[in-house]
């Protein structure tokens, strides 16, 4: 195998080059000022004094972040995937976030394989230049949370299933666990239609799967994937099991959608989709868009005779139809809820790239695309990423630590006492941030009991300043201000209490 892929790299010596290039740029763009635009808020927070509470006093999650669904929660291997990489870092939540980064670059190389694999070399570079550069892939690698590590387990779902076409029985197990990892830790809506994917190989290549170890061996992976939670629920009384029935028995989460309903889900798919090409879509960019739909459709039977179409094409079509009938969580679908297709629509829209780059005019076509997509992103990327988060509206890493530090350096070696506002009220990124940097750095907390020396931290809360001026009236009765600090939207005030 070794041989074989020297003999691959040196025979387009170019062509790797290349891609080097391209993936390491994606990657500087994925780390690059995290250290001051970390988005380190509410659940960041959570998991992180989680994980705290794993390295400092042993206690194991057996349940993850929550879905955003009352009552019902993720598995924790979210939670064991980062845990060691807090703990080189001593608590940093840059060191986690590198590393989410980074296997989302390393997504981006699976995309150059499969790009390969499924057609040539040239769909390959494609493949990878959409994902290493796409501004919202961009953003959504650069995000410390649960949904972050799909961008490499959907590329790598896709690439077992088209083992399993191929007649790779054995890739049934791996295909199988990464779907029940996907709905049950990382997932956060749309990955439960990995199993339709699943299903139909199944029902066609179910000849494929009569062999007792593939079946055995499934079966095991499933269990240890889900028995975290199924822990805790037996521990619970069933609690979980209870949630889950609620929400899809007597909420009626799934039902029949009216014709309104579909045309706004239509219309979901289209922003959703789109925007990871072009983040902004104007007159010229639509044309683009509009000119690779209609090769699509013209050519979709040559291109169907390819497994890989088939089976981005049968992943895609499970979950756009799929969550038609979705209503539950009031009907709610965010964009980040398909972050396990991102990559596999940019795939099969690489493709369809890559098959216009055999004519002569699909080759003007395709450099002036990727031309407009260059460019497209490129102002969007600098000015979001070379941001020194100085602006009056700033809330980045940078700013928390600096707000922390004034506070420490201000009190000196008095105790003190620290009452935080940061919409939506609970302050779990602060109560970590104080944690950490209270132990590594200033080897002090704030105090938990009342002392004379009080501050203030609060964040701007424009969407509900009502809640935020409340909690300003009720701090007039306990302490008189001294002394303010600002730092971009996060001020912080030196009170003696009264």
């Amino acid at each position: 195998m070794l041989k074989k892929l020297t003999k691959e790299v040196l025979g387009h010596k170019i062509i790797y080059l290349l891609l080097l290039v391209i993936l390491g740029f994606g990657l500087f763009l994925r780390v690059y000022n995290l250290n001051n635009l970390l988005g380190f808020y509410f659940d960041q927070g959570r998991d992180a004094l989680v994980i705290w509470d794993l390295w400092h006093f042993g206690n194991i999650p057996f349940i993850g972040p929550t879905t955003g669904i009352a009552g019902i929660f993720r598995g924790p291997f979210y939670y064991y995937l980062i845990a060691p990489f807090y703990l080189f870092g001593k608590g940093n939540p840059i060191w986690p976030s590198v590393f989410l980064s980074v296997t989302s670059i390393i997504a981006s190389a699976v995309m150059y394989y499969l790009g390969t694999k499924i057609q040539d070399r040239t769909t390959g570079l494609i493949a990878t230049i959409l994902s290493s550069f796409s501004f919202n892939i961009v953003l959504a690698s650069r995000w410390l949370s649960n949904p972050t590590p799909m961008l490499l387990l959907s590329v790598l779902f896709v690439w077992m299933l088209v083992l399993i076409v191929e007649g790779k029985k054995w890739a049934w197990v791996s295909a199988v666990f990464i779907a029940t990892v996907s709905l049950f830790h990382f997932g956060s809506a749309g990955e439960v239609f990995y199993f339709l994917p699943l299903l139909t190989l199944f029902i066609w290549k179910r000849k494929q799967l009569l062999n007792r170890k593939i079946i055995i061996w499934s079966g095991i992976f499933v269990l240890l994937a889900i028995f975290p939670l199924v822990a805790f629920d037996i521990k619970n009384h069933g609690i979980l099991i209870s949630n889950i029935k609620k929400f899809l028995i007597t909420d009626e989460s799934f039902k029949l959608p009216t014709w309104n309903f579909i045309a706004v889900k239509i219309g979901l798919y289209y922003n959703v989709f789109t925007n990871k090409i072009f983040n902004a879509r104007y007159a010229v960019e639509k044309f683009l868009l509009s000119g690779v739909l209609l090769f699509f459709v013209y050519h979709l039977r040559d291109l169907i005779k390819k497994d890989g179409v088939k089976v981005l094409v049968l992943l895609l079509l499970s979950v756009t139809f799929g969550l038609i009938f979705f209503q539950g969580n009031f009907g709610n679908i965010y964009d980040y809820y398909l972050t396990g297709y991102y990559l596999p629509f940019l795939l099969l829209f690489s493709i369809v790239l890559g098959y216009m780059w055999k004519f002569k005019l699909g080759i003007i076509f395709v450099v002036y695309f990727v031309y407009i997509f260059l460019t497209n992103n490129y102002n969007v990327l600098h000015f979001k990423f070379w941001d020194k988060s100085e602006g009056l509206n700033s809330i980045g890493f940078v700013n928390q630590k600096q707000a922390i530090g004034w506070i420490y350096e201000n009190a000196g070696n008095k105790n003190f006492n620290v009452d935080v506002y940061v919409p939506p009220v609970i302050p779990y990124a602060y109560d970590y941030l104080f944690k950490w940097l209270g132990t590594t750095k200033y080897n002090k907390e704030p105090n938990n009991e009342n002392v004379e020396l009080l501050y203030l931290l609060y964040e701007h809360d424009p969407d509900h300043q009502e809640r935020l001026d409340s909690w300003m009236a009720r701090q007039k009765g306990i302490g008189k201000m001294f002394e303010q600090k600002k730092f971009g939207a996060i001020t912080v005030e030196r009170r003696l209490r009264i």
